[in-house]
Protein backbone atom coordinates (compact mmCIF):
# COMPACT_ATOMS: atom_id res chain seq x y z
CA UNK A 1 0.00 0.00 0.00
CA UNK A 2 1.00 3.61 -0.47
CA UNK A 3 2.34 5.30 2.63
CA UNK A 4 2.45 9.09 3.09
CA UNK A 5 5.96 10.49 2.72
CA UNK A 6 5.36 13.29 5.23
CA UNK A 7 3.03 13.85 8.16
CA UNK A 8 0.03 16.11 7.48
CA UNK A 9 0.09 19.18 9.71
CA UNK A 10 -2.72 19.89 12.17
CA UNK A 11 -3.70 23.02 10.27
CA UNK A 12 -3.98 21.14 6.97
CA UNK A 13 -6.05 18.37 8.58
CA UNK A 14 -8.35 20.81 10.37
CA UNK A 15 -8.79 22.95 7.25
CA UNK A 16 -9.97 19.87 5.38
CA UNK A 17 -12.34 18.86 8.19
CA UNK A 18 -13.81 22.38 8.34
CA UNK A 19 -15.81 21.58 5.18
CA UNK A 20 -17.77 18.76 6.89
CA UNK A 21 -20.93 20.63 7.87
CA UNK A 22 -24.37 19.37 8.76
CA UNK A 23 -26.95 20.51 6.20
CA UNK A 24 -30.45 21.54 7.35
CA UNK A 25 -33.24 19.08 6.62
CA UNK A 26 -35.24 19.75 3.44
CA UNK A 27 -38.98 19.78 4.14
CA UNK A 28 -41.96 20.07 1.76
CA UNK A 29 -45.71 20.28 2.31
CA UNK A 30 -47.78 17.11 1.86
CA UNK A 31 -50.15 17.34 -1.13
CA UNK A 32 -52.95 15.66 0.80
CA UNK A 33 -52.93 17.19 4.30
CA UNK A 34 -50.44 20.07 4.10
CA UNK A 35 -48.17 18.84 6.91
CA UNK A 36 -44.41 19.19 6.42
CA UNK A 37 -42.56 16.01 5.42
CA UNK A 38 -39.26 14.91 3.92
CA UNK A 39 -39.46 14.77 0.10
CA UNK A 40 -39.88 11.29 -1.48
CA UNK A 41 -41.04 9.82 1.84
CA UNK A 42 -44.33 8.69 3.26
CA UNK A 43 -46.36 11.34 5.12
CA UNK A 44 -46.46 10.38 8.80
CA UNK A 45 -49.66 12.37 9.39
CA UNK A 46 -52.01 10.98 6.70
CA UNK A 47 -50.10 7.93 5.37
CA UNK A 48 -50.01 8.95 1.69
CA UNK A 49 -47.20 8.80 -0.85
CA UNK A 50 -47.43 10.28 -4.36
CA UNK A 51 -51.15 11.08 -3.82
CA UNK A 52 -51.91 7.41 -3.02
CA UNK A 53 -53.06 6.03 0.34
CA UNK A 54 -50.29 3.62 1.36
CA UNK A 55 -50.70 3.17 5.13
CA UNK A 56 -53.78 3.40 7.31
CA UNK A 57 -53.18 5.90 10.11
Amino acid sequence: MAVPKRKKSRSRTRSRRAQWKAAPLTLVACENCGQTKVPHHLCANCGTYDRRQVVEV
